[in-house]
């Protein structure tokens, strides 16, 4: 693509040792849990039964479980990890063989991040700060590291945005191709869970917003309209390039058919469900599923997680010598006599604690802006009513308006819900931050950059330190508690 031609020579090396520490983090010791860890009960035996033609009923739709399956199916081909095996779903399966595909798609969300935030401000800082930011989730990290299916929901969600931000610089062909690939991959995400819509849903209101702007122009002619995007505007300047038939084909009926194409295989394996009834039977279940700890010891209202208030607990096992013959733990380190082998499903505290005060910094900015516009043009004379459509008003709209869209509709929800729906959400609080502290490293007053360096530090520490309790390390009891910092933790 021509905008990596443009990137600068250390951005380049930067960036490329943040995926490699990605790709370390994802597949550093994929099998040394020999057994299937929360969901990959049912996931992992979803998708040997796509395998093996063997019918199922499933809550969600089946795209999550196909990637399964295709990584045991590539796995066994080329034998990964084969010395270690086990029988949980019948046959012989290796742990890495049905986790790899998660890993990978994993390791490249902080670049497809990192891409989406250079887009929208054209500064390779930003871009690192937001691609770093990616890699040091916690939440993020755990979901790619076992072979479940939150994390292709993510990862076509965020894509999809990328190619349709690389559309609004395109004409023609390439932004008819783009636009492809972007309703392609929103099909996708909602072919994993239904809530993959949000991602669309927050195209759809940037899209809405820009014509509101654009009317409020009231016959100006917008810089937008003039050219391709310069370094100093925003490919959503663009956005009113695409009219109704556009959004409605592109980002309509092109997701729609890719969402049926996806049920075929599964259609087939069940061929005495239709497509209605099915999804009448997805319905029913979700709306007759209730709430609260007796349904399930980890259920949290959405209100709790930006505080990460109740994250859940993957894996847990204790062991006390090292002949104890746990065959689904690692050999204990020497000189051990009492471990604790925890996976946590939670995100980086220190992350995602800034990443909720920055959303509210970012909504806080934006009404400002609006504010000061709505004053200003009451003073105008009707036709000279006018929006500054700035670089930044842009990003701030981009943010608050995805975040929303993937966070707000859980209010609604009466169903159990868990910590990992807001993973979709989190994207965006990390592209927030990143946007501020990058401002703050560019400030010509010393105490902003202080600010921005002690972010990134507390980050770092932060994952560092309950690094263990995501890749599932042996730690000893005291260990352990000093990281369970309050009683909903365990």
């Amino acid at each position: 693509m021509t905008f990596i031609k443009k990137l600068v020579p250390w951005f380049k090396m930067a960036i490329a040792i943040v995926f490699l520490l990605s790709l370390a983090l994802h597949f550093w010791g994929l099998s040394r849990f020999n057994s299937l860890v929360f969901d990959e009960v049912y996931y992992v035996k979803y998708a040997y039964n796509y395998l093996t033609n063997t019918p199922l009923f499933d809550a969600h739709p089946p795209l999550g479980k196909y990637m399964i399956a295709i990584a045991i199916s590539i796995g066994n081909y080329f034998h990964f990890g084969q010395d270690t095996v086990n029988n949980y779903v019948g046959v012989p399966l290796s742990p890495i063989s049905y986790r790899w595909m998660n890993a990978l798609v994993g390791s490249l969300l902080p670049l497809i991040v990192g891409a989406i935030a250079y887009q929208l401000s054209r500064r390779p800082s930003y871009a690192l700060i937001a691609a770093l930011f990616t890699t040091c989730d916690g939440l993020l990290l755990v979901e790619s590291r076992y072979a479940l299916i939150n994390i292709y929901l993510v990862f076509f969600g965020i894509l999809g945005q990328l190619f349709f931000l690389l559309a609004l610089q395109q004409k023609a062909f390439s932004r008819w191709v783009l636009l492809t690939a972007s309703g392609i991959c929103f099909g996708a995400s909602a072919g994993v869970k239904w809530n993959g819509l949000a991602f669309l849903l927050g195209i759809y209101l940037i899209w809405i917003c820009a014509w509101v702007m654009r009317w409020a122009q009231r016959g100006r002619v917008a810089d937008e309209q003039r050219g391709r995007v310069t370094d100093s505007q925003s490919p959503l300047q663009n956005l009113t390039r695409i009219n109704v038939f556009q959004i409605v084909f592109y980002l309509g009926i092109i997701p729609a058919i890719v969402y049926y194409l996806i049920w075929i295989p599964h259609l087939q394996i069940n061929a005495k469900t239709g497509f209605g009834e099915l999804h009448q039977q997805m319905l029913g279940f979700h709306e007759r599923m209730q709430s609260g700890p007796k349904v399930h010891p980890y259920c949290s209202k959405w209100y709790t997680w930006p505080l990460m208030l109740r994250p859940i607990v993957y894996f847990y096992e204790t062991a006390t010598s090292k002949s104890e013959p746990i065959p689904s733990l690692p050999p204990l380190p020497a000189g051990a006599e009492k471990v604790i082998y925890d996976v946590h499903a939670m995100g980086n505290p220190a992350l995602w604690w800034l990443g909720a005060i920055a959303i509210l910094v970012l909504v806080a900015e934006l009404g400002k802006r609006v504010w000061v516009w709505a004053n200003i043009s009451g003073n105008r004379e009707p036709n000279q009513v006018y929006f500054p459509q700035q670089k930044e008003l842009w990003i701030l709209l981009y943010v608050v308006l995805n975040y929303a869209a993937n966070f707000l509709p859980w209010i609604k929800v009466t169903r159990c819900t868990f910590i990992y729906l807001y993973m979709g959400a989190t994207i965006f609080t990390f592209l927030g931050l990143a946007w501020l502290v990058e401002r703050w490293l560019h400030s010509p007053r010393p105490r902003l950059r202080i600010m921005g360096v002690t972010v990134i530090f507390l980050i770092l520490l932060a994952f560092a330190f309950w690094l263990p309790v995501y890749l599932g390390l042996p730690l000893s009891p005291q260990a352990f508690k000093i990281r369970m910092w309050f009683p909903s933790w365990i």
